[in-house]
């Protein structure tokens, strides 16, 4: 076990050191430092100014190799910024970027942790349900619901519900954000429905047919031979035995709470991460883009690590070696 994890461990690192050197060359070879100074300034911008801006942000070093100075390159300081979570300041206003994302993950969360948990209890519910009653009229019924909730734009969700339940109805703000908990949850009520609106076709299909699945297994015709109701069978029987890609389905979802819900927190006037990954793509703002595009990609490995972890205390016939 313990073999396995540092193994594991290892390949992670290395997989860590491939997206660092994949984003330097994407970034870095796709705009020179004086294609960024000049976006962030304005193609007008006097070459004393451009020269400015790339020193103070940093990019006056050479590309990968300095024989003077080794170290003294844009190589080895994304390499360190990057491993040290020291992000450097924004290329579009200069504010640190360490600074925006601790300030958005609390938006990010407040909006994709409910999102997720209704999400998946709603789904796994509805899954069970629909497989229980297998080729009857109700689960082709939910596979129609399912298909038609995944026909449909999310942008279509969105504007709906924003003019249903925030502009005709009132129930909702249509937009904004507030930090102080009595208003909260008034402003990602809307959101949250959108997206597990949006969600639980896909889920729901995704977890029917694994339950499907399960219920042609042996154990499964054993406990209906002992007496055992479709209810018990469903709940205490396959559920359980179906963990394994239930897990798997979560676990790379789990980096995404943390990186925002782009298209939600754009619409919904949310300052999580998501939006903020918007606007450093509107305003050509490469370091937040490469600091984003870095966490997402570390916290999906470090899932995938923990997702084979959890493997075996789900399953104690997988062994490890």
């Amino acid at each position: 076990m313990i073999a396995f994890i540092l193994r594991r461990l290892a390949f992670g690192a290395a997989t860590v050191g491939g997206v660092l050197t994949f984003l330097f060359m994407l970034f870095f070879l796709y705009a020179t430092p004086e294609d960024m100074a000049r976006r962030a300034l304005g193609d007008k911008a006097p070459p004393q100014a451009i020269s400015t801006w790339i020193a103070n942000h940093g990019y006056d070093r050479p590309l990968a190799w300095n024989p003077d100075a080794p170290a003294d390159t844009l190589l080895v300081e994304h390499f360190r910024r990057s491993l040290s979570f020291d992000f450097g300041r924004s290329d579009a206003d200069g504010m640190p970027i360490y600074q925006r994302i601790r300030e958005g993950v609390g938006p990010s969360l407040a909006l994709t942790l409910p999102l997720f948990v209704l999400g998946l209890l709603f789904s796994v519910a509805l899954g069970l349900v629909v497989a229980t009653f297998r080729d009857s009229y109700i689960d082709r019924a939910g596979l129609v619901l399912c298909v038609l909730t995944m026909s449909l734009s999310i942008l279509l969700y969105i504007i709906g519900g924003q003019w249903l339940l925030g502009t005709v109805l009132r129930w909702f703000p249509v937009s904004g954000f507030d930090t102080d908990p009595a208003m909260l949850l008034r402003f990602v009520a809307l959101p949250v429905l959108v997206g597990v609106f949006v969600s639980f076709g896909e889920q729901t299909r995704f977890y029917r047919t694994l339950f499907v699945e399960e219920t042609s297994r042996d154990y499964v015709r054993t406990a209906r031979a002992k007496g055992c109701g479709d209810g018990r069978v469903m709940w205490r029987h396959v559920l359980p035995n179906a963990l394994i890609p239930i897990v798997t389905h979560v676990v790379v979802a789990i980096p995404l709470l943390f990186t925002g819900s782009i298209l939600l927190e754009s619409f919904f006037g949310i300052p999580g991460l998501g939006s903020m990954t918007v606007e450093a793509i509107h305003g050509n703002d490469f370091a937040t883009l490469r600091a984003m595009v870095f966490l997402g990609s570390l916290l999906f490995i470090a899932a995938q690590i923990a997702t084979d972890v959890l493997y075996t205390l789900l399953d104690p016939r997988i062994r490890l070696g």
